[in-house]
């Protein structure tokens, strides 16, 4: 077998390193200059270095898990619980403080908003029930043959878990306030869905925050890409990077894959293709190839990033102004939202950018050294502010309109947030940098969505494009827009299932069979 991987993120380093742990080596190609993707550093290249992307990290045990399979120890990736989990600033002034415990959110949800503590119970205690039965059923397993997924077993869950409902519908059966509605609901942002657009399904993550904690790995996230970047060396994988590693076309002849060609035109013969990367973009790599009829995917939400390096830090006596919680720690993760998350989403989604009058859009901080000391130069601190933008018609800009509204909308996040919790915040940064969704596209992120394609309805689970993406032998997809989704623990579900699959298919029973 001669497997060659398109795709250098996670997904195709994980794919490269589990098969080399099974006896099966790969050739990585990345076009980029270095392995990791998404997971990957912003720096100002001498003091200040930060995540780019991915910072919560939610499920461990399958991180650590998998992580084990591919030989890294655990001691390589060091976990730190965040406890809190975080604070939701809402726009009346109010803040509601995340536990992981569920009695104390139970109590913090009834202290701020009176009746609603025993929804957190009951929310907590229905998807319990149901969160380990949906992780083995729909997460570990891949739906190549659609019959697979409809079965009487996976049907019965699905309508336990009311999948016709969105996110935001299903929290309202537990909550009837708007601010607790969106404590168990804005998580789908974590992978680029809407509340109001994501089914159901999405609601194990705000469960798995409090069933499984949040994390944040020691020196930042993107340091798993290093670790992984070694261990394939380690491994004797083969990487070929920019040039050598952009390919331009996969060669299929026939039904079957016989590899591949790079840009420049030099041909890799392969009988085993993996393409990491947003799957939209494969259709493009089989020039000549009669494949289905094209669809048209809806992109996930993009974002806004803005990274600074300052010279001071915040502390227990920088508390927000308006504030009634009762926790006053300094906290590495924040959501600031507007008086109406959902009003404010759908004011982005018609292409809408804030007027000077009106108040910020939700964001996200991002605040390491709160947890982290070592993150940033004594008394310093590096932070991110994450704006969801979902990415409809009407954000189709070029890359000078993008870093048009990519300024002013730093400029209006960073007065609010100077205002609601970081002061001094403008005057001490000393380094700054905006990325926008055109940033991106430019890197091959499928219209410049920050998560691959949208978890909606019809883009999970089985509507999800598979690991087996056509009918062409020994050809592969691994990455955030293929089942089972988004997040780093669960790209690398991914790349242990297509590994299994291709391991499983060399074997000579099976090619006897």
């Amino acid at each position: 077998m001669n497997v060659g991987i398109i795709g250098g993120g996670v997904g195709g380093m994980m794919t490269a390193l589990l098969l080399a742990r099974q006896g099966k080596q790969a050739v990585l190609y990345e076009r980029q200059a270095a392995l990791g993707g998404r997971l990957a550093y912003e720096t100002n290249g001498e003091h200040y270095r930060i995540d780019r992307g991915p910072t919560i990290v939610l499920l461990p045990q399958m991180l650590q898990s998998l992580m084990a399979e591919a030989g890294i120890a655990e001691s390589e990736v060091e976990l730190m619980l965040c406890d809190p989990l975080y604070h939701i600033h809402y726009g009346d002034g109010t803040r509601l403080t995340k536990y992981r415990d569920s009695e104390r959110m139970a109590e913090e949800m009834e202290r701020q908003y009176p009746g609603e503590g025993a929804g957190v119970r009951r929310y907590l205690s229905d998807m319990k029930a149901l969160f380990s039965a949906a992780q083995s059923q729909f997460l570990e397993r891949s739906f190549v043959r659609r019959r697979e997924f409809f079965t009487p077993r996976n049907l019965q869950l699905l309508s336990k878990l009311q999948v016709h409902l969105s996110a935001r519908q299903l929290a309202g059966r537990y909550f009837k306030r708007e601010q607790a509605i969106d404590a168990f609901s804005l998580q789908t942002l974590y992978v680029g869905g809407m509340p109001s657009g994501s089914p159901s399904l999405y609601t194990f993550i705000p469960y798995a925050e409090h069933a499984f904690g949040i994390w944040y790995v020691r020196g930042g996230y993107a340091g798993l890409s290093e670790v992984l970047a070694r261990r394939l060396q380690d491994a004797g994988v083969e990487v070929r990077l920019g040039e050598e590693g952009e390919i331009g076309e996969i060669i299929a002849r026939h039904g079957k894959v016989h590899g591949m060609r790079t840009k420049t035109g030099t041909e890799h013969r392969h009988d085993t293709v993996v393409f990491n990367g947003d799957y939209p973009h494969l259709a493009h790599l089989l020039p000549g190839v009669k494949l289905p009829a094209r669809r048209e995917y809806v992109p996930s939400s993009g974002t806004i990033m803005i990274y600074v390096g300052t010279d001071r830090r915040w502390g227990e006596k920088d508390k927000a102004v308006h504030t009634n919680s009762t926790d006053q720690s300094v906290i590495m993760h924040q959501f600031f939202l507007p008086s109406s998350l959902t009003a404010s989403l759908k004011r982005l989604e018609r292409g809408e950018m804030p007027a000077s009058s009106d108040e910020a859009p939700a964001y996200y901080v991002f605040n390491p050294c709160a947890l982290d000391d070592q993150a940033a130069p004594p008394s310093h601190s590096v932070l991110y502010f994450l704006i969801p933008i979902p990415l409809t018609s009407k954000w189709r800009l070029s890359a000078e309109e993008w870093r048009e509204r990519g300024a002013q909308m730093a400029e209006k996040v960073l007065a609010d947030a100077e205002s609601r919790a970081f002061p001094g915040l403008r005057a001490s940064i000393r380094w700054q940098s905006v990325r926008t969704p055109a940033d991106g596209e430019a890197e091959g992120w499928y219209r410049g969505g920050s998560f691959g394609i949208a978890p909606t309805l019809l883009q999970s689970g089985v509507f999800r494009p598979q690991m087996i993406p056509y009918k062409i032998n020994g050809l592969y997809s691994v990455g955030a827009s293929i089942h089972p989704g988004g997040g780093i623990p669960i790209v690398m579900q991914g790349a242990k299932l297509v590994a299994d699959h291709i391991v499983k298919e060399s074997s000579p029973w099976t090619e006897s069979s």
